[in-house]
């Protein structure tokens, strides 16, 4: 049977122009978010299964990569159930191996941690567009910081990073869980069906607030408190304005504090973000994981028509390893839709060294070889890239390819003159 060429479905293959925008991309993520004192660090791609399973990461639990026990531990004779097989599993995104982590290794970290992790993640999912299921994640996390500080150095680091690469008016949306939850409570919705009705709310976007309304009421909720949920958010104005008309109108249902820290962050965020994009009040952002527990946020671009980038609060996380909540907050770059993006518009990585070849004539006696290694190394001293290679026959193709390549120097060598070079 012959082997298969093709990476499995769901995967890619990365051929060098995509790599050299990918290297330089995860360059400039690290420099950025250096320079707002996150430190890098790194988990395994491989974890305990119990964690990966613990209800904390919605829809990705049922996309896990699992993995066989192995050796003595693996008994297929005597399983009666999944656990009895599998004891481990591909991690499907990097916040749940981040909380193992600190909660591992908090003595010997600072207070507040402020972590930079990058690295694959895999899902079982149906590949499309940007989308696949082994990819890049970019994670920058606060976990310590109780106070939204966290919020606005979370999204004027990430935003930075996205100025750099030369995007602009991208859209940083932005919304509370309590504000979903004070909005259900105001409009007579069971604190049990709070989950089920923001699901259907998240499809706004796709089907507009008369799908929305009649999925709802098909779930069978009250007609009136469907009317008056989604009145609510044809009153609410995407700024400042919309976070004061809900403190008022949701009365008691709304905590003052949670509204005035929205409040704080959107406005901290405009006066000291240091690139050109808009932040918005979004009532129906959502976002899926369940181990959300305050702030969420999404970065949208018009261009890619979804959101690039997302995150939140995640304050009970941690305490699921330790017995002690600890908060924690975090911003997750979709590495792979940038990437995508940058593609499709001819991106080139700036600051790229001068590229040099040498192409030697086959013939070329050993002196002359170590003539060329002589030159090559001084090029290489004075920032150059250099290629050495030996020349093909149809050269003038060779050439061509090299200059394709990005080489604009490109030096031939021959026997009878390399000491003229």
């Amino acid at each position: 049977m012959a082997l298969k060429k093709k990476p499995v479905t769901g995967m890619k293959d990365m051929l060098p122009n995509e790599m050299e925008i990918r290297d330089y991309v995860i360059h400039l993520i690290k420099e950025t978010y250096k320079t707002y004192g996150f430190t890098s660090m790194e988990t395994p791609c491989v974890e305990h299964i119990e964690n990966l399973c613990s209800k904390q990461g919605g829809d990705n639990e049922k996309l896990i990569f699992k993995i066989l026990k192995r050796g003595d531990k693996l008994k297929l004779e005597t399983a009666k159930e999944e656990s009895d097989l599998v004891d481990g599993g591909l991690r499907y995104d990097l916040t749940v191996p981040l909380a193992r982590y600190y909660a591992n290794h908090a003595n010997e970290l600072p207070s507040p941690f402020k972590a930079l992790q990058i690295g694959s993640v895999w899902r079982a999912d149906r590949p499309q567009r940007g989308r696949f299921r082994q990819f890049m994640q970019c994670d920058i996390d606060i976990l310590g910081e109780e106070s939204n500080l966290a919020e606005i150095e979370l999204i004027l680091a990430t935003t930075a990073m996205l100025g750099k690469l030369n995007f602009k008016n991208f859209t940083v949306n932005i919304n509370d869980r309590n504000i979903l939850k004070a909005m259900a409570a105001y409009c007579k919705f069971q604190e049990e069906d709070y989950d089920e009705v923001f699901i259907i709310l998240d499809k706004m976007d796709k089907i507009g607030a008369e799908g929305v309304a009649k999925e709802l009421c098909e779930m069978g909720y009250e007609r009136e408190n469907v009317e008056k949920y989604l009145g609510l958010f044809g009153e609410i104005h995407p700024d400042v304005s919309g976070i004061r008309f809900l403190k008022e109108k949701l009365g008691d249902c709304l905590k003052a504090e949670t509204a005035e820290g929205m409040e704080w962050i959107i406005s901290s965020v405009e006066a000291a973000k240091e690139c050109e994009f808009h932040i918005k009040f979004d009532p129906t952002l959502v976002r899926g994981q369940s181990y959300y527990t305050g702030t969420i946020f999404e970065v949208s671009m018009d261009d890619f028509g979804g959101s690039v980038a997302g995150g939140g609060r995640y304050d009970k996380m941690i305490g699921k390893f330790t017995g002690q909540d600890t908060p924690a907050c975090g911003f997750s770059i979709g590495f792979e839709r940038i990437v995508m993006l940058l593609l499709e518009n001819g991106y080139q990585a700036p600051g790229n060294k001068k590229k040099k070849a040498y192409l030697l004539e086959k013939k070329l006696p050993k002196e002359g070889m170590l003539r060329i290694l002589e030159l090559a190394k001084a090029d290489r001293d004075a920032g150059k890239k250099v290629l050495i290679v030996n020349m093909k026959k149809n050269k003038k193709f060779q050439k061509e390819q090299l200059a394709a390549d990005g080489y604009t120097e490109i030096i031939e060598c021959y026997a009878d003159s390399y000491d003229k070079i």
